[in-house]
């Protein structure tokens, strides 16, 4: 005869379906690993901001683990605490537990784009964005009109009579972060630079999308720097733009195409190491083994691509220096970017470099590991918050007395600049940290390089 179990027997409830679409959902493998102990909220900048639970790591974390049990929706409430999101990965750095963070909220935005439907005003400006930072030609074209705008004297008349002030916010911000426009937008370096002296290695360089038109000076630094340490440097032609700013979006099959794209063109160049600097662009393509790990055809090449990537302070770290640093008398502020020290873990080498130039003094930025609110086009998406956090910082960069200030990242640079102009300070100049490597080698005095004397060439070399 058959029992019935007693009415008071609650069975065990059945699964609830994940909110999140089947394809690279956050794993649950990485939600696990938080034991929600909170050492990340006093790193996290929203929450230092706001002091909100579902604005801190642990809180996204989660509300990313209840959506993967099925018990939250994907709605505008989950996407706005997912945006307000720098993606700096300072709990990284904080996290005892070891949580990679960045394989939750990236996966996390991707859901966001492809099942949270955002508004028509909000899609076009993301879409223009993506239409024009990953694409050096057409930036290069929207450069010529910019320097006019910069040099008639007509970007000046705008201010001064508040234009700016009626705009948008975002294409205010737009405007704010705009660099000083290069004459020279349409140089490029050569193919292949020779080592100086005894070729050691041979290297191939990122030269980025926004880097190579509005940092062409950056780019001629790094080259130079490296070629006088012996390496062989490679530009390949072909190279594409590596996705970050994609993959921080969430705009995930972009990204895939771009970083197949990137390796391509580098296995083609048979180079012994990447070398980038720029601290986005290098975290994302180092993680090119985990974007593409699904991908039969491009698994192991994305991996093995990764593994030769290196920072620029890395590989410099890594090689026996062999130029002479000649002495540059400088006080200056260092400003470690986020996808570097955090991302990467880059932080010792730069310091390193820096303290082999005679004369420099190194002064450190209080609260040193909060985001200066650059993160990406986080200052042109959230352009109040940025600000916020830009301003902080600089107020910070203020105590150090410094001349001038570093950084490995053109997104910082301009966001600090950006704070500066906020403060009516025009003055301090700002510079990659190779710049004033390169100003060592080359014996350029420190007043020289204070008053603007950059090349985008390597004719000094």
């Amino acid at each position: 005869m058959s029992q019935v179990a007693p009415s008071h027997v609650i069975e065990e409830a059945e699964a609830k379906p994940s909110s999140f679409d089947s394809h690279h959902p956050p794993e649950k493998q990485y939600i696990d690993d938080c034991v929600h102990c909170g050492f990340c909220l006093p790193a996290c900048p929203t929450y230092v901001l706001w002091g909100d639970e579902m604005d801190s790591p642990r809180g996204r974390i989660y509300m990313i683990k209840k959506a993967a049990q099925g018990e939250a929706p994907l709605d505008t409430r989950f996407r706005t605490h997912m945006d307000n999101c720098l993606g700096c990965m300072a709990c990284m750095t904080a996290c005892p537990s070891g949580v990679e963070y960045n394989k939750l909220i990236e996966p996390t935005r991707a859901q966001i784009e492809r099942n949270i439907p955002r508004s028509a005003g909000e899609s076009l400006f993301r879409k223009l964005l993506f239409a024009t930072f990953p694409h050096p030609a057409r930036l290069r074209l929207l450069a010529i009109p910019l320097r006019v705008y910069q040099k008639s004297g007509l970007r000046a008349l705008t201010h001064a009579i508040g234009i700016p002030r009626l705009l948008p916010k975002r294409l205010a911000a737009m405007e704010s972060l705009l660099p000083e426009v290069p004459s020279n937008v349409f140089t490029r370096l050569p193919v292949t630079i020779p080592a100086a002296s005894g070729r050691r290695r041979r290297v191939g360089m990122l030269s980025g999308c926004v880097q190579q038109v509005f940092f062409a000076h950056v780019n001629a630094a790094t080259a130079r720097v490296l070629a006088a340490e012996g390496c062989e440097v490679v530009t390949p032609r072909q190279q594409s733009c590596c996705g970050a700013l994609m993959v921080h979006s969430g705009e995930e099959q972009g990204a895939i195409e771009l970083a197949k794209k990137m390796i391509a063109a580098f296995e083609a160049a048979n180079v012994d190491t990447v070398v980038i600097n720029s601290a986005g662009c290098g975290s994302t393509m180092k993680e090119y083994g985990h974007l593409l790990r699904d991908d039969p055809a491009w698994a192991a090449r994305a991996a093995a691509f990764s593994a030769k990537c290196r920072d620029i302070s890395e590989i410099l770290c890594e090689l026996e220096p062999r130029a002479t640093r000649h002495p540059l008398t400088l006080r200056v502020a260092y400003h470690d970017a986020c996808h570097l020290q955090h991302a990467q873990a880059v932080r010792e080498q730069p310091r390193s470099l820096l303290a082999a130039i005679p004369g420099l003094e190194v002064a450190e930025i209080p609260e040193g590991s909060l985001c200066c609110g650059s993160a990406g086009v986080y200052n042109l998406l959230s352009p109040d918050t940025a600000s916020l956090l830009g301003d902080r910082k600089v107020d910070n960069l203020l105590t150090t007395n410094a001349q001038a200030v570093l950084s490995a990242n053109p997104g910082c640079l301009l966001q600090l600049m950006n704070g500066l102009r906020r403060r009516g300070m025009k003055a301090m100049p700002a510079f990659h940290m190779v710049e004033l490597l390169d100003a060592s080698i080359r014996g350029v005095p420190a007043e020289t390089l204070l008053h603007g004397a950059r090349t985008s060439t390597i004719e000094a070399n």
